[in-house]
């Protein structure tokens, strides 16, 4: 099957965010279309309310079930959201339970085969929150739905991969959560998916420490003596190219992370503010470790931007062609790997989204 004839589903997240208003906007281009067959769980009310605040106009078709999606269109699941209206900027409680209608919807045709694989629009992680949706985000969510444990956060750009070892708690609880056990699982995941989503045979990851300086050889801290140094030895030991702790302010302050095939940060904001500093409207959210291939804007429900048409949509065009790339790349690496002499000409050392920009 080619990739274009595949079916690509788009869970909306908060319909009072900037999720929608950026899918419309990206689908303008006929480029895009020309890439994947978009399937997107929302409802034709939220749909045609953006396109008339934006007054853009697109051929949609809206169907209620599988059977009806058409191939090199624009294709909604047309959801019953009930009595729902839209207000831009203003995520609320009733906007997370529309949010969330299309994540489960999203899921479920996924596990259906009615679509292969999905982008996920932002969420508000607030008011998404219920009994039914006590997760972090999207990926703790997609990873219990999927029934793995061993998964991962990747922000991908093309000259930037960056991992998470711990991922949405609170900043006091990072060096409790921090094992030998947990980071060499992360290590492990963040090596396979180089090798069978971004197509790295022999990668090299840069491990980043916890505290200022490393831990300046244990006066400043020493989970990089204690946690971290001995779970990289194990990998270094085994052949792998894994190189640390490195203090992580030198790290990207002298551009270090270019010599390596991606990052490993310890927490959240040591791996997502420089990534975003670097590539926040081009970069990409990726989930490691799923049977399937999710990813999502770098960026949340942008609430102050939504309806004015001036949000970038590169980050959702990213999203999309990172969808193509990392399928072709899982496909090839299951063919190649029965003869991994081959494999060797036909990777791709550096994963280049190579998208036109359509802002």
């Amino acid at each position: 099957m080619e990739y274009n004839d595949t079916f690509l589903g788009f869970t909306q997240g908060d319909p009072n965010g900037i999720g929608v208003e950026l899918f419309v906007r990206a689908f303008e281009h006929e480029t895009l279309l020309k890439h994947c067959s978009p399937v997107l769980y929302s409802s034709k009310s939220i749909v045609e309310f953006y396109l008339d605040h934006l007054g853009i106009e697109l051929s949609i078709n809206y169907v209620k079930k599988a059977s009806e999606f058409k191939s090199g269109e624009i294709n909604v699941f047309n959801l019953d959201v009930g009595d729902f209206s839209v207000d831009m900027g203003k995520p609320n409680k009733e906007s997370g339970k529309v949010a969330f209608e299309s994540l489960k919807r999203g899921v479920e045709a996924i596990k259906n085969g009615e679509v292969h694989n999905v982008v996920t629009l932002p969420i508000d992680k607030h008011v998404i929150h219920s009994e039914e949706f006590a997760f972090a985000g999207h990926t703790d969510y997609l990873a219990e739905e999927f029934d793995v444990d061993r998964y991962m956060m990747i922000l991908a750009s093309d000259e930037l991969r960056v991992g998470v070892v711990t991922g949405h708690i609170p900043i006091t609880e990072v060096s409790k959560a921090l094992s030998q056990d947990l980071i060499k699982s992360k290590i492990e995941t963040l090596i396979q998916s180089l090798k069978f989503d971004f197509a790295v045979r022999k990668p090299k990851i840069a491990v980043l420490g916890l505290n200022p300086h490393s831990g300046d050889q244990g006066l400043i801290g020493k989970e990089e003596i204690e946690v971290i140094q001995p779970a990289i030895k194990e990998f270094v030991d085994k052949g792998e190219l894994v190189y640390g702790p490195y203090p992580a302010d030198g790290f990207f302050g002298n551009k270090a992370y270019l010599q390596f095939d991606a990052v490993l940060a310890m927490y959240h904001d040591q791996g997502l503010i420089p990534f975003k500093q670097l590539a926040f409207h081009d970069g990409v959210n990726y989930t490691a470790g799923l049977p399937i291939v999710r990813t999502s804007p770098d960026h949340g429900t942008a609430n102050g931007l939504v309806g004015k048409g001036e949000a970038s949509v590169n980050s959702l065009v990213n999203a999309v062609f990172a969808v193509k790339n990392i399928y072709k790349n899982r496909i090839e690496y299951n063919e190649l790997n029965q003869n991994p002499l081959e494999f060797k000409s036909h990777r791709r050392e550096k994963f280049s989204i190579g998208v036109p920009n359509l802002s």
